[in-house]
């Protein structure tokens, strides 16, 4: 492990460079084309540097780690994102690569999924007397279970369990020292995409079928495991579904499908009384595989890669705030928001993209504009023309102009 390992992340269409001076104004959709790269991350000069295949926030918005096949996971730190240069934590994976990591929740680890060992092994990090840190694989990979390539992981915000999803219909949910505590069998063909929501308490998975189904992973008052049970299902898509996002407290959820739509959900639902979750939007979209799609924690914003491209919407009416095309080399292999709604970030060659999440500070202005005409009390004007005038704020040093 190398600490203070300079890298820098590469802007790409976003205008996230500012040093000491102003922002560069954002690029407009259709304007934007890649800028070259001053160094990318998980790139060095070297020729075996890797393409970045997975990518996560930790819980606080204050990391972002990332993995390739250079054997590296990279820890990289959210208020160095306007910087000319990126200082970042690197630890080195041995005798093998990463395809998926995920921290936990008080970014103390992290764990991987290991290409060739084919299992996951956890990492803890500690602080030297140098101040410097150091990553140790703790003793013992997880046991191999899975009888398909894996999909994706997750840890619970709770850190109560670990989530591995194949692509046959196999979800395991284990405990944090490797042991399995259930086999959830999605009889959905194949399992597309699987995940832990934000709050903790959900495993979701998406596949051939035109459906999301959501599971409750339950424990005891006591902190034992007790069992898994069906929540929920988004039922609406006419054809299987690529992909699918929560909000940060669960409440919503964005699903995107082959049948070119992609749907926004309240997911605030009383599931145990057999209620099912309401349908409040539907918008077109133009998809091809690889697909993913990700809702900003505040539920304003969707963001959809297909192929190259980037295409994001806003959730109030649907509509198409930016579309960003050829954003990386190869096909996006990861796309996410980070906690805060400040930053989209993506990743599919040799780079990590940064873009400004500038149509969620607009969504937060004509909201609260929204909400400023229909109230009289005092307190609550105060409030919401205090958010109109951060957001408003935000965008001005993005764009380096009143907005």
């Amino acid at each position: 492990m190398e600490d203070g390992d300079r890298q820098t992340l590469q802007p790409g269409l976003s205008g996230v460079r500012a040093g000491t001076e102003a922002p560069a104004p954002l690029e407009r959709p259709g304007e934007a084309e890649p800028r070259a790269a001053r160094g990318c991350a998980g790139e060095s000069r070297a020729d075996d540097s890797g393409s970045v295949s997975c990518l996560d926030f930790s819980s606080s918005g204050k990391y972002l780690a990332s993995c390739g096949d250079d054997r590296t996971v990279r820890l990289w730190s959210t208020r160095d994102f306007t910087a000319r240069e990126h200082r970042c934590l690197r630890a080195n994976v041995g005798l093998d690569h990463a395809e998926l990591v995920r921290l936990s929740p008080d970014s103390r680890a992290f764990i991987v999924w290991l290409a060739n060992g084919e299992t996951i092994r956890v990492y803890k990090m500690t602080k030297k007397d140098d101040g410097s840190f150091t990553f140790t694989a703790t003793s013992g990979d997880f046991p191999k279970k899975h009888k398909a390539p894996v999909i994706n992981i997750g840890i619970a915000e709770t850190g109560k369990f670990i989530m591995t999803a194949s692509s046959d219909t196999t979800i395991l949910i284990w405990s944090p020292k490797g042991e399995v505590l259930a086999s959830i069998n999605t009889n959905q063909m194949n399992n597309a995409y699987a995940t832990v929501s934000p709050c903790g308490r959900f495993v979701a998975s998406c596949g051939f079928t035109p459906d999301v189904k959501v599971w409750e992973v339950c424990f005891g008052k006591n902190g034992d495991f007790r069992e898994v049970t069906r929540a929920f299902e988004l039922k609406g898509h006419t054809a299987g579904i690529y992909s699918f996002s929560f909000s940060n407290d669960s409440r919503r959820m964005a699903t995107v499908s082959k049948d070119g739509t992609w749907k926004f959900w309240d997911t605030d639902v009383e599931y145990k009384k057999q209620q099912d979750p309401y349908l409040l939007l539907t918008g077109k979209c133009e998809v091809t595989e690889p697909c993913r799609i990700a809702l900003s924690p505040d539920a304003r914003i969707v963001a959809i890669s297909s192929g190259t491209d980037i295409v994001v919407y806003n959730t109030r009416r649907g509509e198409e705030e930016e579309r960003f095309l050829a954003v990386h080399g190869q096909c996006i292999t990861d796309l996410a928001f980070d906690t805060n709604s400040r930053y989209l970030v993506s990743c599919g060659d040799r780079a990590i993209r940064v873009f400004h999440n500038t149509a969620g500070h607009r969504a937060v202005v004509e909201e609260m504009e929204t909400m400023l005409k229909k109230t009289g009390n005092k307190a609550t004007r105060e409030r919401l023309e205090q958010q109109i005038s951060t957001a408003r704020k935000a965008l001005a040093a993005i764009y380096g102009k009143k907005h």
